[in-house]
């Protein structure tokens, strides 16, 4: 992987020899290795890993996951927040899992709008609950360095299943911190 950078370095018209850049093949390697760690692991078996059976009927809502993806149309990373909600039925997840299926899929080469699903996706496959929704929030550096340059400008998306996609107002009750 190192000399395939070497080579974009060059074909940039870049001096791979100089000072500032000597390094930065073994950098751009290992940064890429750490953004893209997520492929070929399964977000579903780090979920089943600590499933506990339950009474509770709660909603069960973690706030403000932070995740680091790529883009996998530019290759440049989008960053952004999520918020996972479901209603048990029977089971529950260790709430650390929630964060680390988040990671895995976040990591990487993902658009936003497939990485709400695939989260979406193991929880129900996972827990079977109620219902459930995964909500992202997100800026995407393809849009703020290149093509239209918008500094503020974040998408969001919004996946959901069960109660939560026969209640539409139930999602945005849990984003507004009402449920």
């Amino acid at each position: 992987m190192e000399e395939l950078v070497r080579e974009l370095l060059k074909g940039l018209g870049e001096d791979t020899a100089r000072p500032g850049l000597e390094k930065t093949p073994r950098r751009v390697a290992k940064a890429l290795r750490e953004l893209t760690s997520g492929i070929g692991k399964d977000g579903r078996a780090e979920l089943e890993s600590a499933v506990f059976e339950s009474d509770s009927e709660g909603m069960v809502v973690c706030r403000d996951v932070h995740f680091v993806s790529l883009c996998e149309h530019h290759m440049l990373p989008f960053i952004g927040q999520a918020c996972i909600a479901y209603l048990p039925r029977g089971k529950l997840v260790g709430i650390s899992k929630l964060v680390r299926v988040t990671e895995i899929f976040a990591r990487r080469l993902q658009v936003q709008e497939n990485l709400g699903q695939q989260i979406l996706d193991a929880i129900d496959a996972t827990l079977s609950p109620a219902g459930s929704m995964v909500h992202l929030k997100a800026l995407h550096l393809c849009m703020v360095a290149r093509g239209v340059r918008q500094e503020q400008a974040t998408m969001e998306t919004l996946h959901v299943s069960g109660a939560f996609k026969e209640d539409p107002g139930l999602p945005w009750s849990v984003l507004r911190g009402k449920a």
